[in-house]
């Protein structure tokens, strides 16, 4: 019998180590991969805007006839914009060379999308079809473009959703910034939503073994990230440690972003059964997506509030904060439910 239960316990053990840790794996979804493809494909479906390859076609467009597009990578469009920085990034081996060229490139991406989507849109522009439709983005797809991009280049790259910004204020991860990881070992913050391409947010949600509210620490006078520090007791983390979301979590958000944005919905002024009902619906699908992401809870807990259901805003709002106090940060909203206002954007 010790025999059977020693080889069960090895069997359990060799699975065990062998299951992705959250955050660490499946972080990938470069713009010619099919999961950046899938972003495109829900956005498209859901806002029911037509075939997606409408927003490729667009932003080839749009980047042909920019002054940003090079003579030599005009004719394919953005793919030709990838395999040139790609060919490029490749034929560099000193990793301090490479690091430089990788910063150059976030510079350039950010100025790119900041020209070809020129119009920043809380209440629209986290839909691809919007942003193909009226030139439209805000914090979150500028990032996951921008990530997805870097990506296909053969960049280590990612999003992150920052927790307290570079004035040092809080947010409820109502921001999103790309997340660079450099060849020399530093990271580096890609922020489109600033005139300039690099950021100093204090605090960030990012991937370890588990999803962790972390602080960087930049190196004097400069945007690269050295280090960081746990949001809950200040335990140093090397670079290494971590990583940007994972795909899960980006997949879940875009539909956070539907179920808060809503018409009529959990934060309008004028807000309806119907439209509280659609915001359920696609906060629900978040959580179902990923069902650690602490926002989308905290946000179907207001939903449920808003709905007069409140049990299951009760019990939607402790989920929620179990899971920021695991990861190390829980916003102040939080410790009381009934009084939460617009914290998320």
């Amino acid at each position: 019998m010790w025999r059977k239960r020693l080889i069960v316990l090895v069997i359990l053990i060799i699975v065990a180590a062998q299951l992705p840790a959250v955050g660490q794996t499946d972080n990938s979804y470069p713009y010619r991969g099919g999961r950046f493809a899938q972003l495109v494909t829900e956005s498209y479906r859901e806002g029911k805007a037509g075939d997606q390859r409408l927003f490729f076609e667009w932003l080839d467009k749009g980047y042909r006839e920019s002054q940003l597009c090079l003579s030599g990578e005009a004719g394919a469009g953005v793919n030709g914009l990838i395999g040139c920085e790609k060919q490029e990034l490749a034929s560099i081996s000193d990793a301090s060379k490479k690091a430089d060229a990788e910063i150059a490139l976030g510079a350039r991406l950010h100025k790119l999308v900041k020209a070809i989507i020129p119009k920043f849109s809380l209440e629209r522009g986290f839909e691809f079809y919007n942003t193909e439709k009226h030139g439209e983005r805000q914090c979150f797809l500028q990032s996951v473009l921008i990530a997805a991009l870097l990506q296909d280049m053969g960049v280590n790259a990612g999003v992150a959703m920052v927790c307290k910004n570079s004035r040092g204020e809080e947010t409820n991860n109502g921001h999103a910034v790309v997340l660079m990881k450099l060849s020399d070992g530093r990271d580096i913050i890609v922020d489109a939503s600033e005139p300039q391409p690099f950021a100093h947010q204090q605090g960030l949600l990012v991937a370890l073994n588990d999803y962790q509210y972390v602080e960087p620490v930049y190196e004097a006078g400069s945007y690269r990230i050295q280090e960081y520090t746990s949001a809950s007791g200040g335990k140093t983390l090397a670079t290494a440690d971590v990583a940007p979301l994972d795909y899960d979590f980006i997949r879940s958000q875009f539909y956070y972003y539907r179920g808060e944005r809503a018409p009529a919905g959990v934060l309008s002024k004028s807000r309806t059964k119907s439209g509280l009902k659609q915001s359920e619906k696609y906060l629900r699908t978040s959580v179902t997506i990923c069902p650690r992401n602490p926002l989308a809870l905290y946000m179907l807990g207001k939903t449920y509030l808003a709905e007069g259901n409140a049990k299951q805003a009760r019990d939607t709002f402790q989920r929620a904060r179990k899971l920021y106090s695991q990861f190390g940060w829980v916003p102040q909203s939080l410790w009381d439910p009934h009084a939460v206002g617009r914290t998320a954007s």
